[in-house]
């Protein structure tokens, strides 16, 4: 099993920038994919972005030229950065690690990004 811990949410005004951290720690396969998913109050769950071990990188539509997923291989961490927020963008912000072939799904604490003025 994979541990995740999170940081980096909180409060900001619209237009600004957050980053988001999670690094993760247990038995790690070379294979997998570390992301960033999102629930706002009411609404699904969904992918805000996602990376693989071997870099190719997936966004939603909605944060496509405002956020840039990263990782560094060496700390096992992911990292997303938010810039220009929008209200919309106010959700719990999880992190997700798929780890490994069939992928063994690994679920982040949940951290709160508010976006208001």
């Amino acid at each position: 099993q994979v541990q995740l811990v999170e940081s980096g949410g909180g409060l900001v005004q619209p237009g600004r920038s957050l980053r988001l951290s999670c690094a993760a720690s247990g038995r790690i396969f070379s294979l997998n994919t570390m992301g960033w998913y999102r629930q706002a109050p009411g609404k699904e769950r969904e992918l805000v972005a996602d990376v693989t071990s071997g870099g190719i990188k997936t966004y939603a539509d909605s944060v496509k030229g405002r956020f840039t997923i990263s990782r560094d291989n060496a700390k096992n961490t992911v990292y997303l950065q938010m810039n220009s927020l929008k209200p919309e963008d106010t959700a719990v912000y999880y992190c997700n690690f798929k780890n490994g072939w069939p992928p063994v799904n690994s679920w982040g604490q949940g951290t709160q990004v508010t976006v208001s003025s």
